[in-house]
């Protein structure tokens, strides 16, 4: 019986309210029904939004008012699955909590539309999501079965940089695989999001789990993110789907691009470096700087002339303080995508997507592949010198599920 089942990486972006995302994903997923698609992988934070170049008035020993009132938006945009703050797992997956009285579910009914949506269509559906329980915010990942419903969830476990101000930790129980059978195929999945993916425990705690489809949603636009992909795929001898949102700084919501927070402090290095747009060959003008005997290509917006004062001091204060001002190119990336695809040997199946607002990524995937892999190559089997090494997670079973 042929084991190919067609698998998709979404390259979707957040719309500007949470409805619209959703009804977003339920066209994007309706499109990849009528291509054949069986599984479909959406963004890190698709669902709620990634809040790119937010610094919510944070700096080290000061909070500001207007950085409090943009987490409260942020608050308010994010979803509510039902599940509680320390992770309920099997008895959220089962429907066991206690739903409240004179409601007919619990959480914001985001859940019970996901479900719909993979139900309606025929296609599983893997998604980002903001999740918010009690008072904190969890970056998470939900696998949501045409006949089952949601199978399972997980929560982000190590956050990264300035992440760590707005997202709580995730349990590392939630890190368990999950199984399900797509057209005669047996898949065990796992998800990693975004730079976890460069915790080397973490991946293998997943390929423990003898995983044969390795999910990798993510928020990471740069270059390298392709060769950790295909370290990955050639590690686990699994088919790894990354999803990136591709976004420019028109479509920012409104509390981040119209709200700048003058009581925070602003750190021009890592503005400089979020505003420019990624080169991949792709970048659209520059700025040529002699100082001294030195050249130095500088990115700037289609605004900023070429013909300016050669003062690389003034160079650098001119893009700055428009940037700072927020008078810079709406029409410029601040993620500029990078969606792939990679196959169990790690070979590039689809090349990184990059400067597309919404574009599919499709491939036929044939699992046997992945058992092909293990000849030469089982890295928490006969690779593994499990006699030697030894990795224990709290929480969490290694075992292969069922």
């Amino acid at each position: 019986m042929p084991q190919t089942l067609k698998l998709a990486a979404s390259q979707s972006r957040t719309l500007s309210t949470l409805a619209a995302t959703l009804e977003a994903l339920k066209t994007t997923t309706q499109h990849a029904a009528r291509e054949g698609v069986d599984l479909i992988l959406f963004p890190e934070a698709y669902l709620g939004g990634y809040p790119r170049t937010c610094d919510f008035g944070i700096s080290v020993g000061a909070r500001s008012a207007g950085g409090r009132d943009q987490f409260l938006h942020y608050f308010r945009d994010s979803v509510d699955l039902g599940d509680t703050p320390r992770g309920a797992g099997d008895e959220w997956v089962d429907r066991d909590l206690e739903v409240g009285k004179g409601k007919e579910y619990r959480g914001d009914g985001t859940r019970e539309f996901l479900e719909r949506v993979a139900r309606d269509t025929g296609v599983f559906v893997v998604t980002g999501l903001v999740e918010r329980s009690g008072g904190s915010l969890y970056c998470s990942v939900v696998y949501v079965c045409p006949r089952l419903g949601c199978i399972g969830k997980r929560r982000k476990v190590m956050p990264t940089g300035a992440e760590r101000m707005i997202w709580a930790q995730g349990s590392p129980s939630t890190l368990r695989a999950v199984t399900t059978t797509i057209k005669g195929v047996n898949l065990t999945m796992a998800a990693a999001i975004c730079w976890e993916n460069y915790m080397p425990l973490l991946r293998y705690s997943l390929y423990s789990q003898n995983v044969n489809l390795y999910l990798a949603p993510t928020a990471d636009p740069r270059d390298t993110w392709l060769s950790l992909m295909r370290t990955i795929g050639c590690e686990s001898r699994a088919f790894v789907l990354s999803a990136n949102q591709c976004v420019k700084r028109k479509h920012l919501p409104e509390w981040i691009a119209g709200k700048k927070d003058s009581t925070a402090t602003s750190d021009i290095g890592s503005t400089l470096a979020s505003a420019a747009p990624r080169s991949h060959g792709r970048r659209r003008s520059t700025l040529t700087v002699t100082e001294g005997n030195h050249e130095l290509v500088l990115p700037t917006t289609d605004e900023q002339s070429e013909n300016g004062d050669n003062s690389l001091t003034n160079k650098l204060s001119e893009i700055a303080i428009a940037d700072v001002s927020g008078s810079s190119s709406d029409e410029e990336f601040v993620c500029a995508g990078g969606s792939c695809i990679v196959g169990p040997l790690g070979d590039v199946l689809k090349e990184p997507l990059w400067n597309v607002e919404d574009g599919l990524h499709i491939v036929d995937a044939d699992f046997e592949d992945c058992e092909r892999g293990r000849l030469d190559l089982d890295v928490a089997g006969s690779y593994s010198r499990n006699d030697v090494f030894h990795l224990e997670v709290d929480g969490l079973d290694l075992d292969p599920p069922q």
